[in-house]
């Protein structure tokens, strides 16, 4: 501009500092804080509000409350604008109470909070699962006129149903029909991915599925793998077969919808056709996946090795694990423990045993799941002696038991006939502050009622 003869004026100047605050290069913008002064202007609430947003990017939040600080004692005066660059700042690095306590100082100097104001403090707070914090910051947006939109109203949602509040979710979620936000496909899509994560609220999915079809709504990938997904993962035995043949329906849906099946998808499809034992058409979908595709995750070959233990091939998924170890593809713990766990059921737990403790001496480290998996085998052989040998060796690699492996060992012990033992594994239990599960219970007071164990047990349960 200079080059051509036109002059910088405070508005020019400002956005020199924006483009390269925003360009982080924020101590540049400083240095044109001296030229606005040089040529007779005064930095303006935009100058600073400009670099405080600039410190904030670069993480320094300090610096950018320091410079509005400055800004007041120089006799400016903060806007909305101002303090939602602070309050973004502050929710950045997580230091949320910070945030909201700047809604009030906002109130003090007759700043109205807007809904990028409301909308950047209720985005941190639904991360950190705060309901009640989320809930009173509803109230003051309705105490001061303030209309809650689509997408705020979707992140409260969203963040309700995961930290189980599934009924304030769905009154929230009626609520925005009555003040006219029509929930868009992502709302929608949001809430059936969360209530088919609960089996007694599947219908109710299913009723919202329904209802965005009649809205005109095309629902997309997610939308259909979450109700796919949720058809597949009843526990209603008699209509388990039912169920996911509707999945295998909504997944041809999507193909007419030309929308594409994920990997997610067809993982899930063959997991509920193992489930009902349909190993026909969850070979048929596997086959369907490759052919479109898509390449064979960790999670697919949990899900086959898993299927094939589950309906008698544990030879077959034992065949496959081996073949896995030779491909030089990294195994995770889960594809280890599931192997295992299919042996054990298969009662085929001195294999499961050579397999588990071939992991240890390749310096594979289990977790507590693998521990729980193998002490559950060993204990329902009545083999003690190597359960304790896998207590050690777990305790040795700085993984310790939890409730289940305490409950295992307990009944194990129960019925092997070691009294002693269980009394000591009871105390250790409760010194680590763990409870008695209620199979434990019902199994002790069985033996005190045969006689098997004396009264004295009974007093181990208070």
């Amino acid at each position: 501009m200079e080059l051509l003869g036109v002059s910088h004026d405070i508005y020019s100047l400002n956005i020199l500092i924006n483009c390269l605050c925003r360009s982080r290069q924020v101590f540049s913008g400083l240095s044109v804080v001296g030229k606005i002064m040089r040529r007779g202007y005064e930095p303006d609430v935009v100058t600073y509000t400009t670099l405080a947003n600039g410190f904030c990017i670069h993480g320094k939040i300090f610096a950018a409350l320091s410079l509005i600080d400055q800004m007041v004692k120089e006799g400016y005066k903060p806007n909305v604008v101002t303090f939602n660059t602070l309050v973004n700042g502050l929710c950045l690095e997580d230091r949320v109470f910070e945030a909201v306590s700047l809604l009030d100082q906002m109130l003090k100097i007759d700043c109205q909070p807007d809904i990028v104001t409301f909308g950047t403090v209720i985005n941190r707070v639904c991360k950190l699962g705060d309901y009640d914090l989320i809930l009173n910051l509803l109230v003051m947006m309705e105490e001061m006129r303030i209309e809650v939109n689509e997408r705020i109203y979707c992140t409260i949602t969203d963040c309700l149903c995961k930290l189980g509040h599934m009924d304030d979710a769905l009154s929230l979620f009626g609520k925005m029909d009555n003040v006219g936000i029509v929930p868009n496909v992502n709302t929608y899509t949001s809430f059936i991915n969360n209530l088919c994560r609960v089996e007694k609220r599947f219908l109710k999915a299913k009723e919202l599925y329904e209802e965005m079809i009649r809205r005109g709504l095309v629902p997309n990938t997610i939308t259909y793998t979450s109700l796919i997904n949720g058809f597949c993962m009843q526990n209603r035995l008699d209509e388990a077969e039912q169920m996911v043949d509707k999945g295998m329906n909504l997944c041809y849906e999507m193909s007419r919808r030309e929308l594409v099946a994920d990997s997610f998808t067809y993982n899930v499809l063959i997991q509920g056709f193992y489930r009902v034992d349909n190993l026909d058409a969850a070979q048929k979908f596997l086959l369907e996946m490759q052919y479109k595709g898509h390449h064979l995750d960790l999670i697919t070959y949990s899900i086959l090795l898993d299927g094939h233990c589950k309906n008698g091939k544990t030879d077959k998924a034992l065949g496959l694990y081996n073949k896995l170890k030779k491909s030089g593809i990294d195994l995770n713990i889960s594809i280890h423990s599931v192997m295992v766990h299919g042996l054990c059921k298969a009662g085929k737990v001195d294999k499961a045993f050579l397999l588990f403790n071939g992991l240890l001496d390749k310096g594979v480290k289990p977790n507590v799941i693998t521990y729980n998996i193998m002490i559950s085998g060993l204990c329902g052989k009545g083999l003690l002696y190597e359960v304790e040998t896998v207590i050690g060796r777990m305790k040795e690699a700085g993984c310790f038991p939890d409730d289940v492996i305490y409950n295992t060992l307990i009944k194990g012990h129960l019925k092997s006939g070691s009294p002693s033992m269980v009394i000591e594994l009871i105390r250790e239990m409760r010194s680590n502050e763990f409870s008695i599960h209620e199979s434990t219970i019902n199994m002790i007071i069985d033996m005190v009622s045969d006689g098997r164990l004396k009264k004295e047990f009974l007093k181990l349960l208070c």
